[in-house]
């Protein structure tokens, strides 16, 4: 991904006439704070995410700022970046820890530590760090400098404690009331009975404090309660000596800062009108949202930075680029998707889809093309001439995991090819051997064929046999065709312009060949495949299997 450009070379009246009715989301939402300047003029437009650093950043929070960055390119088009913006990456890291994840080394140690602020709790991974909270800022601000964002980091700590809330505190003391009267209908009778919006820090112990305040000062902006100790204490509102519970935190945040938009999860969803009265409370109209869905680990639960449940940033970027997890990011982020191993090779696949794409197409399909978005506008030109699916049927089916050998075949399909000549398709090639290693390879699951299938695959082997060792992938393809159609299992009569004559071929006879041949579900195209894998070698392939 790319920064949201200064002067964007594409930026001409006909592009933004053609953004004021482009359908792709971040257009939509765009055109939401356009809106919301002309009820609200102001020289510079906020953009805010949020981070949770109880646990270390996963992909999901990854996204947030991927998908609001598509939102800010998207605004600068449509202003002719005329209005200034900034995009505000804000960590909650004054939060108490109110369980020890289960991913860190020696939980034991942490135990002391519950309830204090995550940057009080000592870090668990070492690395120079001085806190729990500062480490996981710092793996998010690195991810996020990996992929170039043009983002400002903010702490809690420091906006508490520097006195860059101090006025929004005031304000929330002399509206107590009016809050609680927000607050309160949301909340359980017994939870009634001890909420307050401040939260405490005890001078005793330390610690986030869930107690009821005794009293509220407004004139003097502080807070009485009783603390650890039994003795009560007044505390300033002021200084980082309190906090917001994070209901009223969001809302007073947003009034403080004067965010114009946001995006969060679903499960913030019926939540979103309390920060927004909360926000109203205080004087400010709250900003645009955006409710996305939350991602699933491969069992289809909610992944949860506590438990490392889900794909981690550096996980994914291990087996794929940037790119391909902008565009997993960019696609349907209303439906709640997997986000698991399984789903790489897809996305890389996609990418180089739409980028192929992009090229012929006119500057109205062009603002509805991911990779658009995913580049802020200026994607690059790359020609990939295979797939990543198809580097890893020609590494299953060559059951190697040497580069080397996979140039050997790309070399077969496009002479001359190599790293200098195609980089990103060197990339790839990196990618998929790792991949294959760590997740193909060890899960294939070979079958022997029945008689109905065996008899098929002789029928293949030799006709391959009959094809010039230069034929195309069609001829090959069409060779795949009239071997099935004779054999009733592989006949489709209901495919489209089938005949009794000339039946279509059913997905039978392709699972029989990915799961025969290549021991997995499925496969590319076989035609390509065999182009580029050898015809001698796929007879070989054929005749060890059935032998």
């Amino acid at each position: 991904m790319t920064a949201v450009p200064s002067a964007d070379p594409a930026l001409t009246p006909e592009l933004r006439a053609l953004a004021e009715t482009a359908t792709a989301w971040p257009f939509e939402e765009a055109r939401k704070i356009v809106e919301r300047l002309k009820r609200r003029p102001k020289d510079e437009v906020l953009f805010e995410t949020g981070y949770g650093p109880s646990g270390l950043p996963h992909i999901g929070t990854f996204g947030e700022v991927a998908r609001t960055t598509m939102v800010r390119h998207a605004f600068h088009i449509l202003t002719e970046g005329k209005v200034k913006t900034r995009l505000l990456c804000f960590s909650d890291d004054m939060d108490g820890m109110r369980k020890i994840p289960e991913n860190v080394p020696d939980r034991a140690a942490l135990e002391p530590y519950l309830q204090m602020p995550l940057t009080v709790v000592p870090n668990p991974f070492g690395g120079g760090y001085a806190s729990f909270g500062d480490h996981n800022n710092a793996m998010l601000r690195r991810f996020l400098d990996t992929f170039g964002f043009d983002y400002e980091f903010a702490s809690a700590t420091d906006y508490y404690k520097s006195g860059k809330l101090d006025a929004v505190l005031r304000q929330a003391a002399v509206k107590y009331d009016a809050i609680m009267e927000v607050m309160l209908p949301t909340l359980g009778e017994e939870r009634q009975a001890t909420y307050s919006p401040f939260l405490p820090i005890s001078p005793v112990s330390g610690r986030v404090l869930y107690v009821p305040l005794k009293a509220v000062d407004a004139d003097a902006g502080t807070i009485t309660f009783t603390d650890e100790d039994g003795v009560d204490k007044t505390l300033p509102v002021t200084g980082g000596a309190v906090k917001l519970q994070w209901k009223p935190d969001f809302g007073a945040r947003w009034a403080a800062l004067g965010v114009d938009f946001e995006m969060f999860g679903k499960d913030h969803q019926t939540n979103a009108p309390v920060y927004d009265k909360i926000c109203e409370v205080l004087g400010v109209e709250p900003p645009e949202h955006y409710v996305y869905e939350l991602f699933l680990d491969v069992n289809g639960q909610k992944i949860s930075k506590s438990k490392g449940n889900g794909l981690t940033i550096d996980e994914w970027l291990t087996y794929a680029s940037t790119e391909s997890l902008a565009l997993y990011m960019f696609q349907s982020p209303r439906s709640a998707k997997k986000l698991h191993f399984d789903v790489i090779p897809k996305a890389v696949d996609e990418y180089f889809h739409f980028l192929a794409r992009y090229e012929t197409q006119d500057w109205k399909s062009r603002l509805g093309n991911p990779v658009w978005h995913i580049h802020s506008g200026n994607p690059p030109k790359v020609d990939m001439p295979v797939s990543f699916t198809m580097l890893l049927n020609l590494a299953s089916a060559s059951n190697t995991v040497e580069e080397d050998v996979l140039w050997g075949f790309l070399r077969r399909h496009v002479p001359g090819v190599s790293a200098q000549t195609h980089p990103k398709l060197a990339e790839l090639v990196v990618y998929a051997v790792r991949y294959f290693k760590a997740f193909v390879e060890p899960n294939k699951r070979f079958r022997a064929p029945d008689d109905v299938e065996r008899g098929a695959l002789e029928a293949l082997y030799a006709a391959l046999g009959t094809l010039p060792e230069d034929a195309g992938a069609d001829e090959i393809q069409n060779a795949l065709y009239d071997v099935a159609r004779p054999i009733p299992r592989y006949q489709d009569l209901k495919a489209k312009g089938a005949t009794p004559e000339r039946p279509g071929i059913s997905v039978e006879w392709f699972n029989t060949i990915y799961q025969v041949l290549l021991g997995e579900q499925r496969g590319p195209r076989f035609g390509s495949f065999v182009q580029i894998y050898g015809i001698p070698e796929t007879r070989a392939l054929i005749r060890e299997k059935l032998d």
